[in-house]
């Protein structure tokens, strides 16, 4: 498993998702995941998972100071009141003492002010709480705000990024920060699995479509993929992205993919004005 440092942070490449998976889901999955090689796990408050996640890290046999275990804070706990009390609730769902990466889900959906929702994410690593912090689904512009307003560094901004989605912006505002990307939604909602120029490209070394999508994104510096999967059979597959190399031209042609209709994620009330 390759990694990247982010201010501080040493992040493995590749992640394993679980964003809509129940709990059998993650029950059946995750623990195969971690014993073939998976060492960061990204979950959320929303996602409602924790608590299986936390069960299938003690299920694997995977030591947990081996696990870059990363969970979310949701838009209805950023006022201070809420904030420490709901990253509580989490760690004993997860049952571990702290994640090794704790973010504000969305930008929207809170009267809270910016001020306040980042120094919420202070207070946790103060505590002990989190190792690191960070942010998801920010805007370039935002990014620089939150990180003014930050007294720790933040690591990562957790944001859709896919070959049909061009993130150039946001990429330049991480590595301007010292931060890294966490990109979701990497098969795009199965489009990458099926994708004729990445099939192409897949086959001239001897890889799937859907890996090259990983490989494209691990391949930029900076950038960290959650791939995901329900079906345990699948998961060597994601894991086998290391062994090969995207030329330039390969890297290009896979970039000429994004189109200004790309996106897919985009919640109202919660997204913000996007790149």
């Amino acid at each position: 498993m390759h990694s990247i440092t982010a201010n501080g942070a040493t992040i493995p490449a590749l992640g394993f998702g679980t964003f809509r998976m129940d709990a059998g889901e993650v029950a059946a999955v995750l623990p195969e995941a971690l014993r073939l090689g998976f060492r960061h796990v990204d979950t959320a408050q929303i996602y409602g998972n924790e608590e299986a996640v936390g069960a299938a890290i003690a299920s694997s046999g995977v030591a947990r100071d081996e696990i870059f275990l990363t969970t979310k804070v949701w838009v209805d706990k950023f006022a201070p009141a809420d904030f420490i009390p709901s990253v509580e609730e989490s760690l004993r769902k997860l049952g571990t003492d702290h994640v090794d990466l704790l973010l504000l889900h969305w930008p929207g959906g809170s009267d809270v002010s910016r001020a306040d929702q980042i120094d919420g994410l202070n207070r946790a690593r103060d505590a002990g709480m989190t190792r690191h912090i960070g942010v998801s689904n920010y805007s370039s512009a935002q990014m620089h705000e939150a990180a003014k307003l930050s007294a720790a560094p933040l690591v990562t901004n957790q944001v859709e990024y896919h070959p049909w989605l061009d993130q150039t912006a946001v990429l330049a505002a991480a590595r301007e920060l010292g931060m890294s990307l966490t990109a979701y939604y990497a098969m795009a909602d199965g489009k990458s699995a099926t994708d004729p120029v990445l099939a192409e490209i897949g086959a001239k070394h001897g890889k799937t479509a859907a890996q090259v999508a990983l490989r494209w994104q691990v391949q930029q510096p900076g950038v960290v993929t959650l791939s995901k999967t329900a079906k345990v059979e699948r998961l060597p597959e994601n894991l086998a992205i290391f062994d090969f190399e995207l030329s330039g031209d390969e890297m290009a042609a896979i970039h000429a993919l994004a189109t200004p209709a790309g996106r897919i994620v985009s919640p109202a009330n919660l997204a913000p004005r996007w790149d």
